[in-house]
């Protein structure tokens, strides 16, 4: 294989960051079940700047810490029906926003819903890896720590 093709090895988790949302990090579940990704949100609230409809939203990016919560705003990309791991259909904003993962940066589009009874603030979907990553299921953070 050449180096044009090789792949980028990930975890079954990784610290992702997002730098256009002000998201230092978060820990993510690298979710190759899951079609799309999905970032903990709540106070969710759409609204209109300029004529383009943008979407206000918190989240707390570390697991089982309530205390610290980052405010985010994002153009809305779209609205769809998801069906979570129960089959429970939810419609969800889609946002698109640069991720980060070690030197690795690329577009991504995430879901908003609220994760609060969930481990993981976010699942990393298959869509988000196809054509540049592949997962050792039985590593964590092959992207380091931080």
């Amino acid at each position: 294989m050449n180096k044009a093709n090789q792949k980028i090895i990930l975890g079954w988790r990784e610290w992702v960051h997002f730098p256009e949302l002000g998201i230092s990090k978060i820990k993510a579940k690298v979710d190759t079940g899951a079609r799309t990704s999905t970032l903990h949100a709540f106070k969710i609230k759409p609204f209109f700047e300029k004529g383009v409809k943008k979407v206000a939203f918190s989240i707390h990016p570390l697991q089982r810490n309530q205390k610290r919560v980052v405010k985010c705003i994002a153009p809305v990309f779209d609205q769809r029906i998801v069906s979570d791991s129960g089959g429970h259909r939810e419609q969800r904003y889609v946002i698109r926003t640069p991720a980060q993962m070690g030197s690795h940066r690329w577009i991504i589009e995430l879901t908003l819903t609220n994760r609060d009874t969930m481990i993981f603030r976010m699942l990393l979907g298959r869509t988000a890896l196809k054509g540049k990553f592949v997962v050792d299921p039985v590593t964590s953070y092959r992207m380091g720590k931080n």
